[in-house]
């Protein structure tokens, strides 16, 4: 092949691909999603990459997301097929941008082979055609968890979300982080209060749920865009950002809400965000992990209810690292049915990108082996193959090096991969039914008997 022929072999851009060591840590925090998830009973769903585009733009739900969508390309032979091959109307088909469209979806199709409350979670890959930039991809992996209702769902199920996004960051270990909650009625009650157009509401919420990014001043002149008068405007940043102690921000929006006219939708939404505050606490949440912030208002529309966003203290930069809420007619709008819901979102993939960059997560080894069994001598294979399968038998991981090569040069392979221990069995040793032990680590070098190999290997790891 010229050279002017190469296949440019490189990713496409904004399409991540781990190394070993990268994608063992992607592995790990699943786990621990996984597990934290499954202790509160949600159960694992999966569904497909590709959804009819009708779906995934349902009533507005693309917001700004853009999609890919799904078109064959046929082979040079195949070409008289294109005419007939076109996809159009219901029959288009598209990359799913997130789980949360699919999901109502799939509570549609499997509406009678499913309890309710139903409560799920997906670890899927999705897709999304932004523009790709540091720490944003347009494939990642979100771990989401939504539970819904049929007709009502209890506001302790939102309760649930800030103990489940405890316990997972608690786990992984990544700092001092506090879950941010509001309730949108309170913002759509309060903007009624100070007269915006119901036309509007949906707009200026939005705006608002810019603010850490454009800061005030540009919140402002967006509401004056949008014909937000200077002192309603001023009201509405007095009222985003009144702040204090969780009790302290409630008694303000109590007393806020006893005197306003028009206050009903206000008031529903305060009431709400008590409730689930008081099942936070019940749940053992500690004070330290959330707080009531007013600026919080999450972008996407279908959000009715409670809205949570995850930041990590000290590290501002990073955005929210794990989000969600309360919706009501989502899941429903495929069925004609009130069905509400609440749930919350891990993007899995940036949050791995932005964490090993600020030094907050460290990959792990290239390979989940623990142990190496070297190579001595080709004849002595049936008692490596034995020893190693003894140690996997314990539990313990084993690599066995099946190919002969200086000692050094194994060891060398070993800790390039993160094996801590090597496993030396020579002639002497075979017939002795011994074995030496090397630590990578720290270096020592212990005989020890092979009934005692494996014991020996799980006290030191």
């Amino acid at each position: 092949m010229a050279k002017s022929d190469k296949i440019n072999y490189s990713t496409p851009s904004g399409f991540p691909e781990f190394l070993p060591s990268e994608k063992r840590l992607e592995v790990h925090l699943l786990d621990i999603i996984r597990r934290v998830f499954e202790s509160y009973g949600f159960t694992p769903i999966e569904t497909p990459a590709v959804e009819r585009l009708e779906v995934l733009q349902a009533k507005g739900n693309q917001g700004d997301n853009i999609i890919y969508g799904i078109e064959p390309i046929l082979p040079p032979n195949r070409q008289a097929e294109k005419d007939k091959s076109g996809e159009s109307g219901s029959e288009a088909r598209a990359l799913k941008f997130d789980q949360t469209v699919p999901f109502a979806a799939y509570i549609a199709r499997h509406l009678n082979e499913l309890t309710f409350p139903f409560a799920r979670y997906q670890m899927d890959i999705v897709f999304r055609g932004e523009r790709a930039k540091d720490g944003r991809f347009r494939q990642f992996r979100q771990c989401d968890i939504d539970v819904v209702g049929r007709g009502k769902l209890s506001l302790l199920y939102d309760a649930q979300m800030p103990a489940i996004i405890t316990e997972i960051f608690e786990a992984i270990n990544i700092g001092d982080f506090v879950i941010r909650i509001n309730n949108r009625k309170i913002l759509t009650g309060f903007f009624q209060s100070v007269g915006v157009a119901e036309n509007q509401i949906k707009t200026c919420i939005g705006i608002i749920d810019n603010l850490e990014k454009i800061g005030v001043e540009k919140v402002k002149k967006e509401l004056e865009k949008e014909g937000i008068t200077s002192e309603t405007t001023e009201k509405i940043i007095e009222f985003i950002n009144i702040d204090g102690g969780v009790d302290e921000v409630l008694d303000k929006l109590k007393y806020l809400g006893a005197n306003s006219a028009n206050a009903e939708e206000f008031n529903l939404g305060v009431s709400e965000l008590t409730t689930v505050i008081n099942g936070v606490r019940d749940l053992g949440v500690a004070e330290n992990r959330f707080r009531v912030d007013l600026s919080i208002a999450r972008g996407l529309n279908y959000y009715t209810g409670t809205v949570y966003e995850t930041t990590l203290i000290g590290h501002k930069a990073l955005g929210s690292i794990c989000s969600g809420g309360r919706y009501e007619e989502l899941v429903g709008m495929f069925l004609g049915e009130k069905m509400p819901g609440v749930g919350i979102s891990i993007g899995l993939t940036r949050l791995i990108s932005r964490l090993l960059k600020a030094g907050i997560l460290n990959t792990l080894s290239a390979t989940p082996a623990q142990v190496m069994v070297v190579n001595m001598q080709e004849d002595l294979m049936p008692v490596y193959l034995q020893v190693s399968q003894q140690l996997r038998q314990a539990g313990i991981n084993v690599i066995t090096n099946f190919e002969k090569k200086q000692l050094g040069k194994q060891f060398q392979a070993a800790d390039k991969q993160g094996i801590r221990f090597c496993v030396i069995i020579g002639a002497d040793e075979a017939a002795a039914q011994k074995s030496s032990l090397k630590d990578l680590q720290t270096g020592e070098q212990i005989e020890v008997n092979l009934i005692d190999l494996a014991d020996t290997v799980k006290s030191r790891l």
